[in-house]
């Protein structure tokens, strides 16, 4: 896992290939992962690597207020694609003996067969609900989620249920009213 080398160019482009369809390394806001993949860097990327130029320009921008962003700062390693092997170059490390004693005795690497089907029921489950939800295809990859409900007119009129549900900017667009029941 990781990005390998980000000193050398096939570890930039990784990167840049990781940040083709991503603006930070995690979730949606910069975070202290882009700050520990931005300090692995010694210098901005080329032109060639054209999403790591861009990610990098807009995360030094953050530099005055690095300390402010959420999360912890991780190790370099785990961040990046799943499918990369860490080339990073390794650091001394401490050998702790302590690291494969179990204080509470749980063993998870026997797992019973009654827990495994219970599992694999609860996923089943859990699949067969996701699936149900009222995400309609628009077009292009684009979904919007269509949901029923009866106002009530003297309580909460459409107008600020509509203003409710657009207070979430991230996340939604417009409202559109297919139909009204009203009580």
């Amino acid at each position: 896992m990781g990005f390998g080398d980000l000193k050398s160019a096939s570890g930039l482009k990784v990167l840049n290939d990781y940040l083709a369809d991503r603006s930070y390394i995690e979730g949606y806001v910069p975070s202290q992962a882009d700050i520990a993949v931005f300090e692995a860097l010694d210098a901005p990327p080329s032109a060639d690597f054209y999403h790591a130029l861009r990610w990098y320009n807009h995360i030094l921008s953050y530099e005055s207020t690095k300390s402010c962003l959420p999360g912890v700062k991780q190790p370099l390693g785990k961040y990046g694609p799943q499918n990369v092997a860490d080339t990073t170059p390794a650091k001394a490390v401490e050998d702790d003996d302590d690291d494969d004693i179990d204080l509470f005795g749980s063993d998870d690497e026997e797992e019973s067969a009654e827990a495994k089907r219970i599992k694999e029921e609860r996923l089943a489950q859990y699949e067969a609900k996701k699936s149900k939800t009222k995400l309609v295809p628009v077009g292009y990859g684009i979904k919007k989620l269509q949901i029923q409900c009866v106002v009530e007119d003297d309580k909460v009129g459409t107008d600020m249920l509509e203003e409710t549900i657009t207070a979430f900017e991230d996340y939604v667009q417009s409202v559109d009213v297919a139909a009204f029941n009203k009580v």
